[in-house]
């Protein structure tokens, strides 16, 4: 539960019909109202501003200012592809802003990162990575790019990692078959996809460590995995924005390879050697890397 579903649900008994209808309509079409200002929310309701203040009063906020804040973290944390798309449509602004806002937001999201995460959080988490027999790492829908490009990563440098694909059956199984001495990392936002939180929870019963990638402390993965690291994902595109999480990433990565340096040079050196066939070679002179056209 969000913030302020906790204290609707704390106050509701002592709440009339009319302030319990109105409180509901405003997190049930929290995409229509978290940007609104009292007297903007009051006219939206047909309804005088003091209303909304007296209404406001009885959750326990003091100013109109605190609500606003928990109705846009209650939508952030209800955020769906529609409802982002739907805000964003709502603005009415050209193209070419659309494009500039994205770039924007993204560049606020680094920021946020870089002010947040130091060397030593990125660090502790290197070493218990280190520590481990195998990492899992768990990512649905538009998480599985980030979790491949992770898990990917930590083989490229010599650690046993997966990133599972295939059914919610296949991933609890994987789950199933950690220990306490491997790792689990869940990469999962806003209000978090069952199949990720449930591997979370089950990996948790059987003692295995867990580690988040998430968006608030507050939320599923935040909130259930030992340690997590929370990098915005906040943008106007409906599928959000993964800046800030693939640059956590990459600084994971790098404090991975720099461990046992040598080790991951002859593990790469290796890969080289191995995979050296597949880089693209320019035909040579006199002939074509193109099939011929038939007459």
């Amino acid at each position: 539960m969000t913030a302020l579903e906790i204290r609707f649900a704390e106050a509701e008994s002592s709440l009339g019909s009319s302030r319990r209808r109105l409180i509901r309509e405003i997190l049930d079409h929290s995409e229509d109202t978290y940007f609104l200002s009292s007297r903007a929310l009051a006219q939206r309701f047909n309804l005088d501003p003091t209303t909304i203040v007296r209404t406001i009063q009885a959750l326990g906020y003091k100013r109109y200012s605190e609500f606003a804040a928990d109705l846009r973290s209650h939508f952030v944390a209800r955020i769906t592809p529609y409802a982002v798309m739907k805000s964003a449509v709502r603005e009415k602004r050209s193209l070419a802003d659309h494009i500039e806002h994205t770039l924007e937001m993204d560049f606020h999201n680094l920021n946020a990162l870089r002010s947040r995460l130091d060397a030593k959080h990125v660090l502790e988490i290197a070493k218990r990575i280190d520590r481990s027999r195998k990492v899992l790492v768990v990512g649905v829908d538009f998480a599985a790019s980030l979790s491949n490009l992770l898990a990917y990563g930590l083989v490229s440098i010599g650690y046993e990692a997966e990133a599972p694909v295939g059914s919610a059956g296949n991933l609890h199984q994987k789950v199933m078959l950690l220990g306490p001495k491997d790792l689990l990392i869940a990469i999962s936002f806003g209000r978090c996809l069952q199949d990720t939180v449930d591997c979370v929870t089950s990996a948790r019963d059987n003692r295995v460590p867990t580690f988040g990638l998430t968006d608030s402390e507050k939320s599923p993965i935040g909130r259930f995995c030992d340690s997590s690291w929370i990098t915005s994902t906040a943008s106007p595109s409906f599928h959000g924005s993964y800046v800030a999480v693939v640059s956590a990433i990459n600084a994971l990565l790098v404090a991975c390879s720099q461990l046992h340096p040598q080790r991951s040079l002859a593990v790469l050196r290796r890969k080289e050697q191995e995979f050296r066939s597949r880089w693209y070679t320019p035909a040579t002179k006199g002939s074509s890397s193109l099939p011929n056209k038939e007459e």
